[in-house]
């Protein structure tokens, strides 16, 4: 289980020192415990599975990668790479990525089990995608591929 990983990750960097590895765990345990809070409020007792901890993963990532843009942008290098190092602590618990082949060979897939015929059906296949390849691809360019195999 991820959170176990987590869990022991940190330990693990505690006793090496390693105060980036630290400090991103901590960080990403503090969002897991707020999921799991939400969860717990629409009944789910147990918390968040380890397919929406994969699906929090891509939001982080999303999320220090616009930052790194802002920094990068502002001259602000020394920011720009703690934000990079987080992404790198963070990829270390999700599933190897999807090259592209990967990616189309997945929406293919998608496409056979949802039926999806044109750009009108993106939706379905979107989803099911999420719920069977998450955090193995990047959604945000998955659409365009999505979009091509559908004839958009």
């Amino acid at each position: 289980m991820l959170r176990e990983k987590l869990n022991e990750a940190l330990k693990d960097a505690m006793r090496a020192k390693d105060t980036a590895t630290v400090s991103t765990v901590r960080l990403v345990l503090a969002k897991l415990k707020d999921q799991d809070i939400d969860a717990r409020g629409k009944g789910n007792q147990s918390g968040i599975s380890d397919a929406d901890v994969l699906v929090m993963f891509g939001g982080m990532i999303k999320q220090r990668n616009e930052s790194i843009a802002a920094y990068t942008q502002g001259g602000r290098q020394d920011l720009a790479d703690k934000e990079q190092v987080e992404i790198d602590v963070i990829r270390r618990f999700m599933p190897q990525q999807l090259d592209a082949a990967g990616v189309e060979d997945a929406v293919r897939k998608g496409i056979e089990a949802t039926g999806a015929t044109s750009v009108k059906q993106m939706g379905p296949l979107m989803a099911w995608l999420k719920a069977n390849y998450a955090g193995q691809m990047d959604f945000s360019q998955v659409a365009g591929t999505v979009k091509k195999a559908l004839g958009g």
